[in-house]
């Protein structure tokens, strides 16, 4: 291991956020059992937040974002893991209240750190990574709830972006007809070859005002939040799940008591930052077997280099990117 490696930090100063490419060594790490010689990281909304200074997504300056990472062990004190082993960290604190994975060397408390599973390699676990995992814990809570094909048609919003591309082409894999809302109309065909059925424009949505509308879907899957995610509570069917995931239109929920008491319908609360850490391995499991995206390669429109992330973030805020962004640290 070298001496010293790149990283790259979100810095503070004089109340402004940046993020900068710079030397550190390990002592400057937050500390853990596993040192993970990083191969590749990802994007997700959460790290252009994080990078940026927005949301109070990072407390303590400097850090290094990242909330993914893939690789292979450089060390560990911990008897689980072997130098060699190849590895991936997603969730807890990484990259927010701990050095996270935009770095050429990472260290992590060994829990975790989880095994890459068969039948997925470093690169796809990242093409993956947390938007990947947090469609899986959508499919399990859904599941869990009594979600079924036969039931109808499953809408997913904010559909062009790294959880609902995901989202589309896992649920279709698993016999689900998904609509795909999106603003960007223009990606339709992608959208389609992911597995959508049916593309709607959300522009084209006229929410109204009454508590309960006409029902239309079995379920959903919600990246966006606010007003759309209001909409979707009116508009399942009774006995439906809505699964929460996102918060890019906003943080409100403008909501009545109607359709949770009247049609019986759920709203399930998605966190993969947090998850329950008996079921994180398994999910992985099944991202690497039935939940794998069968276009995963189509979805990663962009491989960029630790000094091309800051240009990433400015443009995943803006809501111009689609799909998913894999950062290429070093070679496995």
């Amino acid at each position: 291991m070298r001496e010293t490696f790149r990283v790259l930090r979100a810095v503070q100063a004089d109340g402004r956020t940046t993020a900068v490419v710079e030397q550190a060594t390990l002592d400057d790490l937050s500390p853990g059992e596993v040192v993970i010689r990083a191969c590749y990281s990802d994007v997700n909304y959460k790290d252009a937040l994080a990078a940026t200074g927005r949301n109070g997504i990072i407390r303590e300056f400097p850090r290094v974002p990242g909330i993914d990472v893939a690789g292979v062990v450089e060390s560990s004190t911990d008897p689980r893991f072997c130098g060699g082993d190849p590895v991936l960290v997603t969730g807890h604190e990484f990259g927010t209240g701990h050095d996270g994975g935009f770095a050429e060397y990472v260290r992590a408390p060994a829990e975790w750190v989880v095994r890459l599973p068969d039948g997925l390699r470093l690169y796809e676990a990242m093409a993956l990574g947390t938007a990947g995992f947090t469609v899986a814990l959508c499919v399990k809570r859904l599941e869990e709830n009594g979600q079924r094909p036969e039931q109808g048609p499953i809408a997913v919003t904010g559909a062009t972006g790294g959880v609902g591309s995901i989202a589309i082409d896992v649920l279709s894999r698993l016999g689900y007809s998904v609509t795909a809302i999106t603003g960007k109309s223009a990606d339709g065909d992608y959208l389609r070859m992911l597995g959508a059925a049916e593309v709607l424009n959300r522009h084209s949505i006229a929410y109204g005002t009454q508590p309960l509308d006409r029902p239309i879907w079995a379920g959903a899957i919600d990246n966006v939040g606010g007003e759309l995610l209001a909409w979707l509570t009116r508009t399942v069917k009774p006995w439906g799940n809505v699964c929460a995931v996102g918060l890019a239109g906003g943080t409100g929920l403008n909501a009545t008591v109607l359709p949770f008491i009247l049609r019986g319908i759920a709203l399930l609360g998605v966190t993969a930052s947090n998850c329950v850490p008996e079921w994180r391995e398994g999910l992985w499991r099944r991202l690497a077997a039935d939940l794998k995206p069968r276009h995963l390669a189509a979805m990663i429109k962009r491989e960029v280099t630790l000094d091309e992330l800051p240009a990433v973030f400015d443009a995943m805020l803006a809501g111009t990117l689609t799909g998913r962004t894999v950062v290429r640290i070093a070679e496995p």
